[in-house]
């Protein structure tokens, strides 16, 4: 069973991703942000850690980590306001490391790939995607760390809800390099931020998704011969 489920392991992670993507439009926007977001965020945690697997050492360590956000996610159901950016710091901190971790296997499995099938083009989608929610944490840190880095977002502690959807909105447009110019950032440290974000969707896009691309059409070529 175990090993079945394993090679749907990207149509799991795959369908997490969308569910805290796009769950808001099913769902009212308070219950969704403060109470499913999180639950969906550990449960794309667990995938995670079922997608790497066969990586021992990778998945005790995104085990300790899914047991720190677990504590932390629990400590903050309970905690004060006062503690609530302290414990929202620390839960992006470990889900940032989780999806650099993730999203650099994803990257592996997919190059190792010797053919193109719907597993490996699904999997080709969670690292993107992946993309987008370590951009989405990196720009989360930096205006939590210093206020007022993005022109156009407002984090309020009492209401998270409005600024993180516009931080996540920003991650992907920025990733997308679409840049709408709604939302902009004004601190170096958030301009770099933005940089480094529009190349990594670049360098996806133009590297890893041509050398898959270019990997199917060398297999049908083989197949018509």
């Amino acid at each position: 069973m175990i090993k079945d489920l394993y090679k749907h392991r990207f149509e799991i992670f795959f369908g997490t991703q969308l569910c805290i993507l796009f769950g808001s439009l099913l769902f009212p926007g308070e219950f969704f942000e403060n109470i499913l977001t999180p639950i969906l965020f550990l449960v794309n945690t667990i995938a995670g850690i079922f997608l790497v697997s066969k990586k021992r050492k990778l998945m005790w360590f995104l085990i300790i980590l899914f047991g720190i956000s677990l504590v932390v996610f629990g400590s903050s159901m309970m905690s004060r306001q006062a503690d609530f950016e302290d414990n929202f710091l620390i839960r992006l901190s470990v889900y940032f490391v989780f999806y650099i971790l993730v999203t650099h296997q994803i990257i592996l499995q997919i190059w190792k790939a010797k053919r193109v099938n719907n597993l490996v083009v699904i999997g080709l989608m969670c690292g993107y995607i992946s993309l987008g929610f370590i951009a989405f944490f990196l720009f989360t840190t930096i205006e939590l760390v210093e206020p007022n880095s993005f022109r156009g977002i407002v984090i309020d502690t009492t209401d998270t809800s409005m600024g993180l959807d516009s931080i996540m909105y920003f991650a992907y447009i920025t990733l997308m390099t679409i840049g709408y110019g709604e939302i902009v950032p004004v601190t170096p440290l958030a301009q770099k931020a933005a940089i480094i974000t529009g190349l990594m969707g670049q360098f996806y896009l133009v590297i890893v998704t041509a050398i898959v691309v270019g990997k199917y059409i060398q297999h049908n070529a083989k197949f018509d011969d």
